[in-house]
């Protein structure tokens, strides 16, 4: 599993640059007679290459996060509620035995954590979206087998495919704004596709990036422009870090650093100790009401 936690490489500054070139300049002449403007646009490239790994790291831990969620969903929620409904039964079955007063309330108490209604986008999350029921939940609603759900992340091929379309066509390389928006839609579609694991998907962007326009590249000459550059890039490393400050101690990204290896074993091993539990609970209650 990919995570952003490890800080990008630290960009080169004007000033650090400048004391490697002084004190580096036998039989290289690295800096000498640099103008301060070659520095800044230096530093410029190595702060957005920074970036663009960063994001790349986030955008990867995201993807996981996203898709171990909805096969947390699938593959778990019937089993909670499954376990909810037998504890409402079981606590059921002990009030009417006991006829203790404790006894009702916390039957009450159980079957009201069952009954709610949830709202719509709640009650068809992971079930349906707005061209209608997901494969998996048509199946298992017409007894029919059920497709194994996907896995957790896309394949190495395709992982392969978008870092290095990330890193060819990122928004944060275009220098005028009309090419920056033409980035930003292509990254959209790249993202979509990567999220969805179309390794095929991935190759036709990729072919098309590699037959598209080649936007000549502006030399920045201006330190003002370059300075306000940097600005911005250390702005956007702020924001990337608290969303993934947010993925990491979300309750799924929890989860998954508990198997960053191979987090599908990690929902199978869940799946058994409830589906030990389901039993448990079946038997507690074939008991109580025998």
């Amino acid at each position: 599993m990919t995570t952003p936690e490890a800080e990008p490489t630290q960009p080169e500054t004007p000033e650090s640059t400048e004391s490697t070139g002084s004190s580096g300049s036998c039989g290289q002449g690295a800096g000498a007679g640099e103008r301060p403007e070659e520095r800044l646009e230096r530093a410029v490239r190595a702060a957005e290459q920074a970036l663009i790994e960063y994001e790349i790291a986030l955008e990867t831990f995201r993807v996981e996060v996203e898709n171990f969620s909805r096969l947390h969903h699938q593959k778990l929620g019937p089993m909670y509620a499954r376990l909810d409904e037998l504890d409402a039964q079981i606590a059921e079955a002990t009030a009417a035995r006991t006829g203790d007063p404790e006894d009702r309330r916390k039957a009450e108490e159980a079957r009201a954590r069952v009954m709610p209604m949830p709202g719509v986008e709640e009650l068809f999350h992971g079930w349906m979206d707005g061209e209608g029921l997901y494969p998996e939940a048509a199946a298992m609603l017409t007894d029919q087998s059920v497709r194994p759900p996907q896995r957790v992340r896309p394949g190495e091929e395709a992982r392969k495919l978008y870092r290095e379309l990330v890193r060819e066509a990122h928004p944060d390389l275009a220098q005028e704004e009309s090419e920056r928006q033409r980035r930003e839609e292509f990254i959209t579609r790249v993202n979509a596709a990567y999220a969805r694991g179309d390794e095929a998907l991935l190759r036709e962007l990729s072919e098309e990036w590699a037959a598209g326009p080649v936007p000549a590249e502006q030399r920045l000459t201006r330190s003002e422009e370059l300075y306000a550059r940097l600005e911005w890039l250390a702005q956007r490393k702020e924001l990337l870090s608290v969303l993934a400050k947010e993925l990491e101690e979300s309750a799924i990204g929890g989860m998954l650093r508990l198997a960053p290896d191979d987090p599908d074993a990690l929902l199978d091993e869940i799946a058994e100790q409830l589906l030990a539990q389901v039993a448990e609970r079946e038997a507690e209650l074939e008991r109580l009401t025998a």
